[in-house]
């Protein structure tokens, strides 16, 4: 028997694939911290070598350029943090937390949050169940070693959910999920309808460094725009966010946002943000901890 083309489903079969996942109640709380109009959320998905190792890409170019996010791009971004003495989440794929272990110490001494980001930045949507979870099982184990706590959170590998990931997570007994795009604020997931308990931090492609600024040699992929356009955009979408009181939540990759022109461009984001003085910098954890609190 031929499997059914989406057109030919019927009612029960697309409401069953709409609903498997889905955004319940709003977690966006009436205030933040200290009277805050806004909360700023910056992570930073410490991905390395393992974008080309998960391709099986092993030559030393690119290779290297990942090498660039742990050997220069990391410490330019956590000495910009100090400059303004904001907390941020960081996303580290097990193996790039096991290649570079003192750079999840210095996340940790800084009092930055290590949160999970697959074993290998696997695409979770082409495994089977099991695998899935012996990785991500195998992948907070190491980071509860190297970090000294196990981590709270997760963003799957390219925001990939698969129709297991989201039972994974709740065995997993984590807090939150940053891989979904259903809301601009926090929200809590919905299994086949049921609330699960685990806030949303809602990502968009927007809001990431990688969309505007990649380069792929051998492909067409190109940095069109500008990195002080992106940074615009970004300002745009942060004066929104305090107008309408909610979160500026962003995603960046120390190879990417790390270079020399780029950090200059987040310099001038974050130059616009402490200009304000009611903004609650925090990390994804501390976020979904407070809308849990005031829900």
């Amino acid at each position: 028997m031929t499997e059914q083309q989406p057109w030919q489903w019927d009612e029960q079969t697309w409401r069953r694939h709409v609903g498997r996942v889905r955004a319940g109640r709003s977690l966006r709380p009436a205030t933040w911290p200290g009277g805050a109009r806004v909360a700023v959320a910056l992570s930073f998905d410490s991905d390395h070598e393992t974008i080309p190792l998960r391709d099986g890409e092993t030559r030393p170019g690119k290779l290297s350029q990942g090498e660039y996010g742990s050997r220069v791009g990391a410490p330019r971004v956590l000495r910009l943090l100090e400059r303004y003495r904001i907390p941020a989440s960081f996303f580290m794929p097990a193996v790039s937390a096991l290649l570079h272990p003192g750079e999840v110490r210095d996340y940790v001494a800084a009092g930055h949050e290590v949160a999970m980001h697959g074993w290998i930045h696997e695409r979770n949507m082409t495994l089977g169940p099991a695998d899935e979870r012996e990785l991500a099982l195998r992948a907070a184990d190491t980071l509860e070693k190297l970090a000294g706590a196990r981590p709270v959170g997760i963003r799957t590998p390219s925001w990939d959910f698969s129709d297991h990931t989201l039972a994974i997570t709740r065995e997993l007994g984590l807090r939150y999920d940053s891989s979904l795009m259903a809301d601009d604020e926090p929200y809590e997931l919905l299994a086949d309808g049921e609330p699960t308990g685990i806030v949303e931090i809602p990502v968009e492609w927007i809001r990431d460094d990688a969309p505007y600024l990649m380069m792929e040699r051998y492909g067409s992929l190109r940095p069109y725009t500008p990195p002080r356009d992106v940074a615009g955009i970004w300002r745009d979408e942060y004066d929104a966010a305090r107008e309408d009181g909610g979160l500026f939540q962003l995603t960046m990759h120390p190879h990417i946002i790390g270079h020399r022109s780029r950090i200059a461009a987040l310099t001038e984001l974050l130059d616009h943000i402490a200009g304000h003085d009611d903004v609650w910098y925090a990390t994804h954890a501390q976020i979904a901890d407070y809308v849990l609190e005031q829900s």
